[in-house]
Protein backbone atom coordinates (compact mmCIF):
# COMPACT_ATOMS: atom_id res chain seq x y z
CA UNK A 1 0.00 0.00 0.00
CA UNK A 2 1.39 3.37 -1.03
CA UNK A 3 2.00 5.77 1.86
CA UNK A 4 3.09 9.38 2.24
CA UNK A 5 3.99 11.19 5.44
CA UNK A 6 2.84 14.80 5.72
CA UNK A 7 5.56 16.86 7.40
CA UNK A 8 9.29 16.16 7.19
CA UNK A 9 10.41 17.67 10.48
CA UNK A 10 11.73 15.73 13.43
CA UNK A 11 8.50 13.91 14.15
CA UNK A 12 7.99 13.15 10.47
CA UNK A 13 11.36 11.43 10.40
CA UNK A 14 10.42 9.49 13.53
CA UNK A 15 7.26 8.32 11.78
CA UNK A 16 9.37 7.21 8.81
CA UNK A 17 11.36 5.08 11.26
CA UNK A 18 8.09 3.74 12.70
CA UNK A 19 7.08 2.67 9.18
CA UNK A 20 10.45 0.94 8.76
CA UNK A 21 9.85 -0.94 12.03
CA UNK A 22 6.40 -2.05 10.88
CA UNK A 23 7.80 -3.27 7.55
CA UNK A 24 10.50 -5.30 9.29
CA UNK A 25 7.75 -7.24 11.10
CA UNK A 26 5.38 -7.45 8.13
CA UNK A 27 5.96 -5.79 4.80
CA UNK A 28 2.96 -3.46 4.69
CA UNK A 29 3.81 0.00 3.42
CA UNK A 30 5.42 1.31 0.25
CA UNK A 31 6.73 4.64 1.54
CA UNK A 32 6.75 7.09 -1.36
CA UNK A 33 8.12 10.14 0.47
CA UNK A 34 7.19 13.25 2.40
CA UNK A 35 4.62 15.93 1.66
CA UNK A 36 6.10 19.34 2.42
CA UNK A 37 7.07 22.70 0.97
CA UNK A 38 10.74 21.84 1.62
CA UNK A 39 11.85 21.51 -1.99
CA UNK A 40 15.51 21.01 -0.98
CA UNK A 41 14.80 17.68 0.69
CA UNK A 42 15.18 14.84 -1.86
CA UNK A 43 12.61 12.72 0.02
CA UNK A 44 9.92 15.38 -0.47
CA UNK A 45 7.77 14.33 -3.42
CA UNK A 46 5.30 17.21 -3.43
CA UNK A 47 3.18 19.66 -1.48
CA UNK A 48 -0.47 19.44 -0.41
CA UNK A 49 -1.59 19.43 -4.03
CA UNK A 50 0.02 16.00 -4.48
CA UNK A 51 -2.52 14.61 -2.01
CA UNK A 52 -5.46 16.80 -2.99
CA UNK A 53 -5.17 15.84 -6.67
CA UNK A 54 -4.08 12.22 -6.29
CA UNK A 55 -5.95 9.95 -8.74
CA UNK A 56 -5.01 6.60 -7.20
CA UNK A 57 -5.49 5.08 -3.76
CA UNK A 58 -3.03 6.67 -1.36
CA UNK A 59 -2.57 6.30 2.38
CA UNK A 60 -1.60 9.40 4.34
CA UNK A 61 -0.05 9.86 7.78
CA UNK A 62 -0.15 13.43 9.10
CA UNK A 63 2.99 13.74 11.24
CA UNK A 64 2.38 17.27 12.51
CA UNK A 65 2.13 17.95 16.23
CA UNK A 66 0.02 21.11 15.93
CA UNK A 67 -3.50 19.82 16.53
CA UNK A 68 -5.34 22.57 14.66
CA UNK A 69 -3.23 22.22 11.53
CA UNK A 70 -3.59 18.43 11.64
CA UNK A 71 -7.39 18.81 11.75
CA UNK A 72 -7.35 21.31 8.87
CA UNK A 73 -5.24 19.02 6.67
CA UNK A 74 -7.33 15.96 7.49
CA UNK A 75 -10.54 17.73 6.51
CA UNK A 76 -8.92 19.04 3.33
CA UNK A 77 -7.45 15.72 2.19
CA UNK A 78 -10.51 13.60 2.90
CA UNK A 79 -12.45 15.46 0.21
CA UNK A 80 -10.47 13.33 -2.24
CA UNK A 81 -12.13 9.87 -2.29
CA UNK A 82 -8.80 8.24 -3.19
CA UNK A 83 -7.22 9.26 0.12
CA UNK A 84 -7.16 6.91 3.10
CA UNK A 85 -5.64 7.63 6.50
CA UNK A 86 -3.20 5.05 7.83
CA UNK A 87 -3.17 3.83 11.40
CA UNK A 88 0.55 3.44 12.14
CA UNK A 89 1.11 1.44 15.31
CA UNK A 90 4.62 0.51 16.38
CA UNK A 91 5.16 -3.26 16.76
CA UNK A 92 6.17 -2.76 20.41
CA UNK A 93 2.79 -1.25 21.36
CA UNK A 94 0.75 -3.37 23.78
CA UNK A 95 -2.92 -2.95 22.95
CA UNK A 96 -5.89 -5.14 23.79
CA UNK A 97 -8.39 -6.34 21.22
CA UNK A 98 -11.03 -4.35 23.11
CA UNK A 99 -9.88 -0.97 21.83
CA UNK A 100 -11.95 0.98 19.30
CA UNK A 101 -9.75 3.04 16.99
CA UNK A 102 -10.61 5.35 14.13
CA UNK A 103 -8.31 6.30 11.26
CA UNK A 104 -5.11 8.25 10.80
CA UNK A 105 -3.67 7.56 14.25
CA UNK A 106 0.06 7.36 14.99
CA UNK A 107 0.95 5.32 18.08
CA UNK A 108 4.63 5.21 18.93
CA UNK A 109 6.96 2.69 20.56
CA UNK A 110 6.55 1.61 24.16
CA UNK A 111 2.92 2.65 24.55
CA UNK A 112 0.39 0.52 26.45
CA UNK A 113 -3.36 0.80 25.82
CA UNK A 114 -5.49 -1.46 28.00
CA UNK A 115 -9.17 -2.40 27.67
CA UNK A 116 -12.39 -0.78 26.42
CA UNK A 117 -10.58 2.37 25.28
CA UNK A 118 -12.01 4.57 22.52
CA UNK A 119 -9.59 6.41 20.21
CA UNK A 120 -10.95 8.67 17.47
CA UNK A 121 -9.28 9.99 14.33
CA UNK A 122 -5.87 11.44 13.58
CA UNK A 123 -4.38 11.35 17.07
CA UNK A 124 -0.69 11.18 17.95
CA UNK A 125 0.20 9.03 20.94
CA UNK A 126 3.93 9.45 21.34
CA UNK A 127 6.60 7.30 22.98
CA UNK A 128 5.96 5.41 26.25
CA UNK A 129 2.42 6.58 26.96
CA UNK A 130 -0.20 4.61 28.88
CA UNK A 131 -3.96 4.75 28.38
CA UNK A 132 -6.12 3.03 31.00
CA UNK A 133 -9.43 1.22 30.87
CA UNK A 134 -12.52 2.96 29.49
CA UNK A 135 -10.61 6.12 28.58
CA UNK A 136 -11.79 8.21 25.64
CA UNK A 137 -9.44 10.10 23.34
CA UNK A 138 -11.47 12.00 20.78
CA UNK A 139 -9.94 13.44 17.56
CA UNK A 140 -6.75 15.38 16.71
CA UNK A 141 -5.26 14.93 20.19
CA UNK A 142 -1.51 14.95 20.80
CA UNK A 143 -0.16 12.96 23.74
CA UNK A 144 3.52 13.83 24.01
CA UNK A 145 6.01 11.25 25.37
CA UNK A 146 5.36 9.53 28.70
CA UNK A 147 1.81 10.80 29.25
CA UNK A 148 -0.26 8.63 31.60
CA UNK A 149 -4.01 8.69 30.99
CA UNK A 150 -5.82 6.89 33.81
CA UNK A 151 -9.01 4.89 33.46
CA UNK A 152 -12.35 6.55 32.67
CA UNK A 153 -10.64 9.79 31.63
CA UNK A 154 -11.85 11.82 28.66
CA UNK A 155 -9.59 13.91 26.44
CA UNK A 156 -11.67 15.96 24.06
CA UNK A 157 -10.71 16.87 20.49
CA UNK A 158 -7.75 19.11 19.73
CA UNK A 159 -5.98 18.81 23.09
CA UNK A 160 -2.19 18.91 23.39
CA UNK A 161 -0.97 17.08 26.48
CA UNK A 162 2.61 17.85 27.48
CA UNK A 163 5.41 15.38 28.12
CA UNK A 164 5.15 13.46 31.39
CA UNK A 165 1.64 14.65 32.25
CA UNK A 166 -0.51 12.45 34.47
CA UNK A 167 -4.27 12.54 34.11
CA UNK A 168 -5.93 11.10 37.19
CA UNK A 169 -8.76 8.58 37.10
CA UNK A 170 -12.04 9.84 35.71
CA UNK A 171 -10.95 13.39 34.87
CA UNK A 172 -11.71 15.23 31.63
CA UNK A 173 -9.77 17.73 29.54
CA UNK A 174 -11.95 20.05 27.46
CA UNK A 175 -11.61 20.65 23.74
CA UNK A 176 -8.49 22.45 22.43
CA UNK A 177 -6.89 22.69 25.86
CA UNK A 178 -3.11 22.65 26.31
CA UNK A 179 -1.63 20.93 29.37
CA UNK A 180 1.98 21.79 30.18
CA UNK A 181 4.72 19.21 30.60
CA UNK A 182 4.83 17.37 33.89
CA UNK A 183 1.38 18.48 35.03
CA UNK A 184 -0.92 16.39 37.22
CA UNK A 185 -4.55 16.75 36.17
CA UNK A 186 -6.57 15.93 39.28
CA UNK A 187 -9.70 17.93 38.38
CA UNK A 188 -11.65 18.51 35.19
CA UNK A 189 -10.19 21.15 32.88
CA UNK A 190 -12.42 23.37 30.70
CA UNK A 191 -12.14 23.85 26.96
CA UNK A 192 -9.78 26.34 25.32
CA UNK A 193 -7.41 26.91 28.21
CA UNK A 194 -3.79 26.33 29.15
CA UNK A 195 -3.09 24.51 32.41
CA UNK A 196 0.23 23.82 34.11
CA UNK A 197 1.64 22.58 37.40
CA UNK A 198 1.09 20.04 40.15
CA UNK A 199 -1.84 20.02 40.49
CA UNK A 200 -2.67 21.49 37.07
CA UNK A 201 -4.17 24.97 37.25
CA UNK A 202 -5.56 27.11 34.47
CA UNK A 203 -3.28 30.04 33.62
CA UNK A 204 -5.16 31.40 30.59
Amino acid sequence: MNLVIVGNGGFGREVEWLVERINRENSTWNFLGFISNDIDNPKVIGDDNYVINCEQELYVAIAIGATGLREKLYNCYKKNPNIKFANLIDPSVICSDRVKIGEGNIICAGTIITVDVSIGNCNIINLDCTVGHDAVIEDFVTLNPSVNVSGNSIIESGCNIGTGTQIIQGKSVGRDTIVGAGAVVNCDLPANCTAVGVPAKKIK
